[in-house]
Formats: C-alpha cells, structure tokens, sequence
C-alpha cells in the first residue's frame, strides 16, 4: 500500500480509523470514552491541530494512519489547549475532572529534552488489522524521520498489548504513569536514532 502525507481533506477519514482502531483500547476506548462518538469528537479535535505540521502519514485507504509531533511543536495550539477542558465537559460531563487529570499526566511525563519526534497517535482500521500495516508504517517513519535526521523518538503506549511490538522496532521502556483511579497504566516508551545508537557503540 502505498503511503502518503496527510492534509486537511483527510481529517474524516483518518478520524474515522483512529476512532474504529481506539474504539477497544484500553485507555481511550473504554475509560476515557464510553461513546465512540465522543471519542470521533476527541480525535477530530487532536487531529485538526496536528495537521498543521506535514507530520500525519496515511497508508492505503485509510488502511493505518501515524500521527507525528516534530522537534520543536506541540502537540495543540495555544487556542486549541484552551479548549480543551470545555471540551472534555462537553464529551464526558462530571468525568471531565478526571480525564483532565489524565491528559495533565500525559503532559508532566513528556520529556522536555533532548529534541525528539513525538509519536502522538498510531491506528489500524480494524478491517486490516493482522497484516502488519501500523508497524510498518511506523518502521518507514522512523526511518524517513528519526534516523535520516539522527533525532530520538517517544510515545505513550495506552495498550500493554503493543509494548513489545514497539521494542521490537527499536524503543525501550523509561517510565510510566496510571489513570487517576489507579486503574489502567501508560508505559513512556524512548527511541534513539539508529545513527545516533551506531555512534554512541563506535565511540
């Protein structure tokens, strides 16, 4: 499958695998949001802001999508941040506080530095999911981003269920944080650049 860089006439259709893909995930899916819907309204709103950046790739036809922060940005505009807590009240109603929580400890976890290429959402289309198509759009990113530049790479990942796939592509486990109610744990996960790892050995 061939793939491409993503623009704005793409935010339905990358909302629609991210919101199919998260719909049974751990954190997202069952604790954050209940409502597929919500959830819809939740990626659209991510996803719209990180657009900006030419950082979201497509695979196929909305087959798997990656959705990258470059060294440097953030994840949301100034607006957008201010939007957010409004918006969980909006999607969630008296578990806004909660959530809030939870997105206050996605951020305090985040490495300030060195530079790195933050790897902010990754998701299959469940229809299909088994042909390897997420971590091998993630494998070319990293070689196309991280490695061609030398610059690290992080994530959170929401499913203890992906941990070792990660690995295998290189990232390693650095920390990790739960859900305020102690339920559902996010593992930080750090990747260097490969050249930056051939250096380091050589020297």
């Amino acid at each position: 499958m061939d793939t491409r860089i993503a623009t704005e006439a793409d935010l339905d259709g990358l909302t629609a695998t991210l919101t199919a893909a998260f719909e049974s995930d751990p954190l997202w899916g069952t604790w954050a949001f209940s409502d597929p819907e919500d959830l819809a309204v939740w990626w659209r709103f991510y996803l719209r802001s990180a657009l900006r950046y030419r950082c979201v790739w497509v695979r196929g036809d909305y087959a798997a999508t990656s959705v990258w922060i470059p060294p440097g940005g953030t994840e949301l505009t100034e607006e957008d941040e201010e939007r957010v807590e409004p918006l969980l009240e909006q999607l969630v109603g008296p578990r806004a506080p909660e959530v809030m929580e939870l997105v206050g400890r996605f951020e305090a976890s985040h490495p300030e530095d060195p530079p790195h290429f933050y790897l902010t959402l990754l998701g299959t289309h469940p229809g299909y999911r088994g042909r390897g198509l997420g971590m091998g759009l993630l494998a070319e990113n990293l070689a196309s981003l991280g490695d061609a530049q030398g610059v690290p790479s992080y994530l959170e990942s929401t499913n203890p269920n992906n941990n070792s796939r990660y690995e295998r592509l290189g990232f390693r486990r650095v920390g990790e944080f739960t859900t305020p109610d102690g339920k559902r744990t996010v593992t930080t996960m750090w990747r260097d650049a490969e050249r930056t790892r051939a250096a380091a050995t050589s020297g």
